[in-house]
């Protein structure tokens, strides 16, 4: 099962101590003492797959490294090693300990959220006129540390839907920044994907197959899904023999689960457009628009078809373009 919803602890990594040291050399006495290294930071940042909180269920408390000590030849001490927690875009992250949200809308966006504790100096920071042998040093600062509840408030504006291996998870790359594995067989998407396209999201669901409303094929755990989606574009390969009764089995499919999923806002794309000529196009949109009138055609190899689906699908999500 996918995780909505998790509670992680996480700490930015304690800053290094300053050290007393002094130099020994005839000539050259002093001190030398050097400053530690500052903590490591706590970043999120936004990935396209659903599945990422998945990983946080068992491992709740996420450590950043610490800054090293000060070294005796007034060298400052290595920062303590940065980490990076990984999140689905459309996450909220609520710090429960300020009370702050914060969304996570792209992918890549890098979030900081711990900041690490500084370094401590060390006793070549104190020398002075008065002062040329000091002993003083500082301990290094705690980093920050904080309880985050991450939420998967809304998976997307639009559900991509259909039968395994029919170029939604091509599509979804070509629009998006997303990099979904994609492959000619059925079921190369395991888990639902996202991608943000000019400030809409858009999921990839898994194919879907007859009965998957009773569990078959990947199943009722994506079929939650689509309900948390605004409006669906049901995507059919042209290279499909009967269009109508591809489109039929998934609709049966989505009413079975959920009557309300068949009220929502919907589009037919045909995928694979440049493998076929106009007039064959004309008859599969002839056979299907008794059904759905609201049919537009892509190739993902059609620079021109695919801005064109850009801006469909910032209508149907209610976006300006």
């Amino acid at each position: 099962m996918l995780t909505d919803e998790v509670k992680i602890k996480i700490f930015a990594g304690r800053g290094g101590d300053g050290v007393v040291a002094f130099n020994k050399t005839k000539m050259s006495l002093g001190p030398t003492g050097g400053t530690g290294g500052k903590g490591g930071n706590v970043y999120f940042q936004g990935v396209s797959n659903l599945s990422a909180l998945n990983k946080y269920k068992n491992k709740l408390k996420h450590y950043a490294g610490n800054g090293k000590n000060g070294k005796a030849d007034n060298s400052d001490g290595h920062t303590g090693n940065d980490i990076i927690l990984t999140v689905p875009i459309g996450s909220v992250l609520h710090n429960l300990n300020t009370g702050e949200d914060i969304d996570v809308s792209e992918v890549g966006e890098l979030i900081l959220v711990a900041e690490g504790g500084i370094g401590g100096r060390g006793n070549f920071c104190f020398r002075s006129s008065i002062n040329t042998s000091p002993e003083e040093h500082e301990d290094g600062k705690l980093g920050e540390e904080f309880e985050f509840l991450i939420e998967l408030r809304l998976i997307a504006d639009i559900g991509l839907v259909g039968l395994p291996n029919i170029g939604k998870s091509s599509l979804l790359n070509e629009l998006t920044k997303a990099d979904v594995k994609v492959a000619d067989y059925e079921f190369t998407t395991l888990e639902p994907n996202l991608g943000a396209m000019d400030g809409i999201i858009i999921a990839d669901i898994p194919g879907l197959i007859e009965g998957a409303s009773k569990g078959r094929g990947l199943g009722i755990k994506f079929l939650k899904h689509i309900k948390r989606t605004k409006a669906l574009v049901h995507c059919i390969s042209l290279e499909s023999e009967d269009p109508k009764k591809d489109y039929d089995v998934i609709r049966k499919e989505l009413g079975d689960y959920d009557q309300e999923l068949l009220l929502k806002k919907e589009i037919i794309l045909l995928t694979k457009a440049d493998l076929f000529d106009k007039n064959e196009i004309a008859e599969k949109i002839k056979a299907i628009s008794r059904i759905n009138p609201n049919i537009e055609t892509v190739s993902i190899h059609d620079w021109d078809s695919l801005q064109k689906i850009r801006q469909v699908f910032l209508a149907l999500a209610g976006k300006n373009s």
